[in-house]
């Protein structure tokens, strides 16, 4: 999903650079949102594998 938003961001970007303020922001929003979700998703199963670790470990 990084990698979603990475793109995301590029083509935006380059969409801008073309003159296309309309799709590069909606782009832009897109991208954040991707990134955010993929964040949050990261924290939890962080947090998750972490304690399924501690199970195991056990």
């Amino acid at each position: 999903m990084f990698g979603w938003a990475i793109t995301l961001g590029i083509i935006a970007l380059v969409a801008a650079i073309l003159g296309f303020g309309g799709i590069a922001g909606a782009l832009v929003d897109i991208a954040i949102i991707v990134f955010v979700i993929a964040l949050v998703l990261s924290l939890i199963f962080l947090v998750l594998g972490w304690m399924g670790a501690k199970k195991v470990l056990k």
